[in-house]
């Protein structure tokens, strides 16, 4: 009976484990989609270019001044009167979110 018990322990874990990995490997990667959509006005590192008013988003100030919801709606609908165009017919809703988390990373560096 130890034997069985521990065998299906065993298998729920690995289990578990699959099924973790399999939901982590279908997220969004918010580095390579902020990497390919965002970098090229808003700078690999974050920092943006004041030349093109692009927000620094290592600035604490900057990061506090924005809702993560402010954060995604920009992306989404863009930002009128400036270059920050709508990106909400090119992203699903979960890479918005993983470019949201992206951009709140930059805070930390």
């Amino acid at each position: 009976m130890k034997t069985v018990l521990s065998r299906l322990i065993a298998l729920a874990a690995c289990f578990v484990a699959f099924a973790a990995f399999s939901m982590a490997a279908d997220a969004p990667d918010g580095a390579a989609l902020y990497k390919s959509k965002c970098s090229m006005c808003h700078g690999a590192d974050g920092k943006g270019y004041a030349a093109v008013k692009t927000p620094d988003f290592t600035d604490p100030k900057v990061q506090a001044s924005l809702t993560d919801k402010q954060i995604a709606d920009i992306i989404k609908n863009g930002k009128p009167n400036t270059m920050m165009m709508p990106f909400g017919n090119q992203l699903k809703d979960d890479e918005i979110q993983a470019l949201v988390k992206q951009i709140r990373s930059f805070k930390k560096q």
